[in-house]
């Protein structure tokens, strides 16, 4: 049996390069970065070379790069802090954001009366830009906060930020997007984008999970929400894991010295499952714009397919009985029997009986894969 990992959207495997920096860095550099001694200074040049090579590459300043534990840590920081801080009393999103973000301004509605108003979307799920320009130009429009993701992680979807990002500095708003599906995907070029605050997660391309990073831009005074330190420039207290820096700025150099060739590798991927599943399961759909090349991206595809009954229930479960490891909606709620918020938003309710799956892929994946997986499907299909 093969054993083919199709969910790389959830998280990735860990480049070797990856394995080794932070293998050395445990064995080397178990010094306190906050301790000004050798073995201390030594530690903290890491970290500050690090951050230094994360700003290189997105064109804003070391400072503004704070290492986090992941993107969730980083969406509730800078949603809240905002908030606390900037005295944002109104927040725009979408209903199809990751729950860090759509829990953290629910959190915000109730412990500070902030209003939240949900941009409309098109019937794939993408942001309707003048719907969001209508709600932006509300008369006695109070502070605003605009938070919506670059990629969807559920149909992959893309967001126009510097449009977003237009619209937010036309009106006064702060902008923040989740970017923890396209840091180390997409080129971001912060000079060129006019966004308040960005988030990102190692483990999203192929490095260790339970570390991140957050930009906060220099002209957004924040707060730490945790306290106790003067770590991360005072915006994140608690001695720092070294390691994870280590790994997640070895990942993040190699993402885009590879960027070009491994972006054309995996897009062609996602292209040869699109037509291996339009040509052996003719009936299936795709959600969103998942299997538009241009408005969605190139690392994931999200499809329902026509299975009803006990048989669709057993789908997931076929697939990891025979290898095959893929997404039944977004993996941080895989185990909830409430079913996709995003797809709930956008597939039409006569079809929501259809099961859906996201498949996502990486430079680990092969075309010998997707066709066995296809296979895979199509096979259940006919059965059902």
């Amino acid at each position: 049996m093969k054993s083919v990992y199709f969910d790389n959207a959830a998280t990735t495997e860990p480049r070797s390069e990856v394995i080794e920096s932070m293998l050395a860095a445990l064995s080397r550099q178990f010094g306190n970065p906050s301790s000004t001694h050798a073995f201390g200074r030594s530690s903290k040049a890491l970290i500050e070379g690090a951050r230094k090579e994360i700003a290189k590459t997105l064109s804003c300043k070391p400072a503004e790069i704070i290492f986090t534990s992941g993107g969730t840590e980083a969406d509730n920081c800078i949603i809240r802090s905002c908030v606390r801080d900037l005295e944002v009393k109104r927040i725009i999103t979408s209903k199809i954001e990751h729950h860090a973000v759509l829990h953290a301004v629910e959190s915000m509605t109730k412990e500070y009366g902030v209003e939240a108003l949900y941009v409309d979307l098109d019937l794939n799920g993408s942001v309707d830009y003048s719907a969001l320009e209508s709600l932006l130009s509300l008369e006695d429009s109070p502070k605003t906060l605009v938070t919506l993701m670059h990629v969807n992680n559920e149909i992959g979807n893309l967001l126009d930020l510097h449009k977003v990002g237009a619209l937010c500095e036309a009106y006064g708003a702060y902008f923040h997007s989740d970017t923890v599906q396209s840091v180390g995907h997409y080129p971001l070029d912060l000079t060129q984008i006019p966004v308040h605050f960005l988030t990102a997660a190692a483990h999203k391309f192929h490095g260790p999970k339970g570390v991140g990073f957050m930009y906060i831009r220099s002209d957004c005074r924040l707060k730490s929400l945790i306290v106790g330190g003067a770590q991360e420039r005072g915006l994140r207290a608690g001695t720092e894991s070294i390691h994870d820096i280590v790994g997640l700025e070895t990942a993040f150099k190699l993402a885009y010295s590879n960027l070009a060739h491994e972006r054309d590798y995996v897009k062609k991927l996602k292209q040869t499952f699109i037509q291996e599943i339009e040509h052996h399961i003719p009936t299936a759909k795709f959600n969103g714009n998942s299997s538009d090349l241009e408005r969605s991206t190139y690392t994931l595809v999200n499809l329902r397919l026509p299975i009803k009954g006990d048989k669709a229930s057993m789908l997931l479960f076929h697939l990891d009985l025979h290898g095959v490891a893929c997404s039944q909606g977004s993996a941080c709620q895989s185990g909830s029997n409430k079913g996709s918020h995003v797809l709930n938003e956008i597939v039409p309710v006569e079809e929501q009986w259809m099961p859906s799956l996201r498949f996502s892929f990486s430079i680990f994946n092969t075309t010998e894969e997707v066709a066995y997986t296809v296979k895979i499907l199509a096979d259940f299909v006919k059965e059902a």
